[in-house]
């Protein structure tokens, strides 16, 4: 069963004199369970076909869907439901809030589901239990390492149990050591609880341990 599936994603950016096209027609599709890595040089277009594909940012062409929803025909509130609660984001810099700790910043995607604050504490606490953080659970993002803030934005990225993840170069930020104990965490979740995962990255060796592997030249991707 398809989770994701984009068809024909053009992308173009207004520039003076004309527009700049990054995406030519991009055609991807993600199944339940499945990784998917997407390699290519810095400013190939990766990490706007990843915020396509999460919702964030409108194609110029082409359509995304989910488990048959169409992506962009929804109104606003639709689609911001649809980005809280069937996406998971992580990004190389983890966008904590700095004046919450780490259960409160795990909380909030329940609490703007409608959540209650104990429902949601608990999940938190679940959650950050997966990660081994749940003895740092009430330090505020200043008071974590590189690596636990990180850990604390995946167990974010899954409070609501989206059917997939999508994560933007999340060990880019990150020390060899903690970089390989974040992608344990991100490989053992998508094993586990079955979120489709596309990772893009310019590490050859974290793509090799995905399911497959893509390239991201010239606007298209290619296997």
């Amino acid at each position: 069963m398809s989770e994701l599936c984009a068809r024909e994603i053009v992308k173009r950016f207004p520039i003076a004199g004309g527009e700049l096209e990054i995406l030519r027609g991009v055609d991807l599709e993600v199944s339940v369970g499945e990784s998917i890595g997407i390699l290519g040089v810095s400013g190939s277009g990766k990490s706007t076909l990843l915020h396509i594909l999460g919702g964030l940012e409108r194609p110029t062409v082409g359509s995304v869907c989910y488990q048959h929803t169409e992506v962009y025909q929804l109104d606003g509130p639709a689609l911001a439901r649809h980005r809280n609660q069937r996406v998971g984001f992580v990004f190389q810099f983890h966008h904590l809030l700095p004046e919450f700790d780490a259960e409160e910043n795990v909380m909030l995607p329940c609490l703007i589901a409608g959540w209650s604050k104990r429902r949601a504490r608990e999940r938190a606490q679940e959650l950050l239990g997966e990660v081994s953080l749940m003895d740092r659970r009430h330090h505020s993002p200043g008071k974590l390492s590189g690596g636990e803030r990180q850990r604390v934005a995946i167990a974010r990225a899954l409070a609501l149990s989206p059917p997939v993840l999508l994560a933007d170069e999340p060990t880019g930020n990150l020390d060899p050591y903690t970089a390989e104990q974040v992608e344990e965490i991100l490989l053992r979740l998508n094993a586990e609880a079955g979120t489709a995962l596309i990772l893009v990255t310019h590490n050859e060796k974290l793509a090799g341990r995905l399911g497959k592997k893509c390239y991201l030249r010239g606007g298209r991707l290619e296997s």
